[in-house]
């Protein structure tokens, strides 16, 4: 008899959250599975910080849906737990003429997915909140707020081991076995016997995948974020979230100012392509892991976001590249402003045409489900995600 109804593979925040979401839909018999010492090792824990207001998806889309109520669902989440948030708002800038139109895209999608306290704001009005931005016009989110996503990992885990489920860590799974009645996940730290498998291994969704006998249509393809950090007597150069206006060709926001909850302001990531999963640092252990390019789709993808690749590798390099990014925003930072503020890694999905997938995607097999990409806003929307997950488990999982 297995020990565990249901397996979530990966302590990040979306395991998390779909591990909170089957305790609080009262089961009891849950082990969350986590290769790592630590919760939100990865993603979770080096990303920006920010909850996304959903300004960006396309309607309708699963990514637009989840975020929205998402967003909501972990600012009540913040306030009763205690974790330490604030809702600050941020401005998207049209630093030209050009621009304009993206941003009044970015208003329709945001208007759309029911943001209706958006507002557009001149080139003077901006200055009133942001004195040392430049830009012809801006779009004002008032939702859009801050957070550390780690203390939110930290909240969630103990909503779960209240409930009476299990999280082992140090626990990376070697391979899994299907049985008679459920799965044998072979890990570092011993056999897990469980009837269903929820995999939410977020940079090794698509290695746990195959574990598991599926062959999935996307491959994970890692890309490294570089952060930058104002200095404190630079950081009176930014009040609130400060946001470029994206590339519409590729799902990346572009390199912005980032207010921290604990103090302090962070700029970047760029988006640098990397054959390495867990490389956040220098000294970092991390294996390049070069079947990614037997991959169909890499190298199509490469074919067609080789121009922008090289723009990003690039501004990885060159510290005043990536200053002169900054200085399209905030014209008045210096290079001596900032230094350098670690990294993050975002697993990207990646089609057999070379499309990187922008929704979020997760699919179900017998007695399994697979969240194959979750990028951001997946730790905004993660109460949701875990929500959608566990009545898809209702459904499935008898």
């Amino acid at each position: 008899m297995p020990q565990f109804d249901i397996a979530v593979i990966g302590g990040g925040i979306v395991g998390l959250a779909t591990a909170m979401a089957l305790v609080r839909q009262g089961r009891r018999h849950v082990v969350v599975v986590e290769r790592e010492s630590r919760l939100a090792s990865h993603q979770t824990g080096h990303n920006s910080g920010v909850i996304h207001a959903g300004l960006y998806y396309k309607p309708s889309s699963l990514k637009a849906r989840l975020c929205v109520n998402g967003r909501d669902a972990l600012y009540r989440f913040c306030a009763e737990q205690d974790v330490p948030h604030e809702r600050c708002g941020k401005i998207v800038v049209a630093v030209t003429d050009s621009e304009v139109s993206a941003l009044d895209e970015l208003e329709r999608r945001g208007r759309a997915n029911g943001l209706a306290d958006i507002r557009r704001v001149t080139s003077d009005e901006m200055k009133e909140r942001e004195p040392h931005v430049r830009g012809v016009g801006g779009l004002f989110v008032p939702y859009t707020g801050i957070v550390d996503f780690t203390g939110v990992a930290e909240a969630y885990a103990r909503v779960i081991r209240e409930g009476g489920a299990e999280i082992r860590m140090r626990s990376a799974v070697r391979s899994i076995h299907a049985e008679s009645t459920g799965f044998r996940l072979v890990t570092e730290s011993g056999d897990i016997l469980a009837r269903h498998l929820v995999n939410c291994a977020g940079l090794y969704s698509d290695h746990v995948a195959r574990l598991a006998g599926l062959q999935p249509a996307v491959r994970i393809i890692p890309f490294r974020g570089h952060y930058m950090k104002l200095k404190p007597e630079a950081e009176r150069l930014v009040r609130h979230l400060i946001y470029p206006v994206p590339d519409p060709q590729f799902p990346f926001l572009g390199v912005h100012f980032t207010r921290i909850i604990g103090g302090g302001v962070e700029a970047g990531p760029n988006a640098v392509l990397t054959f390495r999963r867990n490389w956040y640092e220098r000294g970092d252990d991390a294996s390049r892991d070069y079947s990614i390019m037997r991959h169909g789709g890499f190298w199509r993808m490469a074919r067609k976001y080789g121009r922008v690749g090289a723009r990003e590798l690039w501004r990885s390099r060159s510290k005043a590249a990536f200053v002169r990014a900054l200085q399209r925003l905030v014209p008045d930072i210096r290079t001596e402003d900032v230094e350098p503020h670690g990294s993050g890694i975002r697993a990207q999905a990646v089609d057999r045409d070379g499309a990187l997938i922008d929704d979020f995607r997760i699919i179900e097999a017998d007695r399994q489900i697979h969240v194959l990409n979750a990028p951001s806003p997946a730790a905004t929307a993660s109460i949701s995600i875990g929500h959608a997950i566990a009545d898809k488990a209702a459904q499935q999982f008898a």
